[in-house]
């Protein structure tokens, strides 16, 4: 089976695909966060509480300009029927697309088929796409164990911090908290933070472990 490789930092590739939304092109996304997951099938249990989860913070993607986009290779009516099913279960509306990959063109192309595990299903991919459209993370989780939906936002968002204030976080950050700077490349960086961290906004540990809220200026 010819499956694709993809990493952090390769352009994500294009596509056009039938959804539950209509038709779409990845390359509509650009200009806004993209995330998009697959998922092993329709009418499965744990598949139905992700939809419910990623559902349930739908609002928090919203406002971090990210776009939910879902896959599995499954036919668009089976999508349709499916997330009608948990709208007359739960009364709770799946408010994004979730792609028809019949052929598992797509899911190819994503490396989102795992041969040695199933070549049937798609096991569950999550690639974090930024508005240049260049992939910034990857997760994989087994068949058998849903994700954590604000593991994903908390990730989202630190990718977002990152840009936004040059600035690395550490383990565990959480949204608020001090994040870290990256450490001097020269010696004569070093000096110079060593010198004065306060005055540049620092709480330093050590010379090449400093702490700064996101934001704040110095």
């Amino acid at each position: 089976m010819d499956i694709n490789h993809l990493s952090i930092g390769m352009k994500a590739p294009d596509f056009v695909a039938n959804t539950t939304y209509g038709r779409i092109r990845m390359s509509d996304y650009a200009g806004k966060w993209v995330v998009f997951f697959s998922h092993p099938g329709d009418f499965t249990p744990v598949c139905t509480t992700e939809f419910i989860a990623f559902a349930e913070e739908a609002t928090a993607f919203d406002d971090l300009n990210a776009q939910l986009l879902g896959l599995s290779i499954d036919s668009n009516p089976s999508h349709l029927a499916w997330i009608y099913a948990i709208y007359m279960t739960t009364g709770i509306t799946i408010p994004f697309p979730v792609i028809a990959d019949r052929t598992g063109d797509i899911a190819r192309l994503y490396g989102m088929i795992a041969p040695d595990v199933s070549t049937q299903e798609t096991v569950r991919n999550v690639f974090i796409i930024d508005p240049n459209q260049i992939i910034r993370a990857i997760l994989i989780y087994p068949l058998t164990n849903g994700r954590s939906i604000p593991e994903i936002l908390r990730l989202l968002e630190a990718l977002q911090t990152t840009d936004e204030y040059k600035v690395v976080t550490p383990a565990n950050w959480q949204p608020g908290q001090p994040a870290l700077v990256p450490a001097p490349r020269t010696y004569e960086g070093l000096l110079k933070r060593e010198s004065a961290p306060e005055k540049q906004g620092l709480q330093c540990e050590d010379w090449y472990w400093c702490y700064r809220i996101p934001g704040q200026t110095s």
